[in-house]
């Protein structure tokens, strides 16, 4: 289910240029609200993406390695071993 929050933030001289450039009639958004709500996607999204990359380099090393380096474990091996 979805929440709603509210939040106060205060941003002052060039940053409130900014905002106010890209906001309004003449700006990008129609409202600081809106700008700022596909500012947090866009990091959202950001943040994902490199999660993703890292994984994939993780899984890239991996499956280039020699099967001779290979540990044969149980999940709960598996599992211990990411909990620390």
């Amino acid at each position: 289910m979805s929440r709603t929050t509210t939040m106060t933030v205060r941003v002052s001289g060039a940053l409130s240029d900014f905002v106010a450039t890209n906001t309004g009639e003449d700006g990008a958004y129609e409202n600081v609200s809106e700008y700022i709500r596909d500012l947090i996607r866009r990091d959202k999204e950001r943040t994902e993406a490199e999660t993703f990359d890292r994984l994939k380099a993780e899984l890239t090393r991996a499956f280039a390695a020699p099967e001779e380096t290979y540990e044969v474990l149980t999940a709960v091996e598996v599992i211990a071993r990411n909990r620390t």
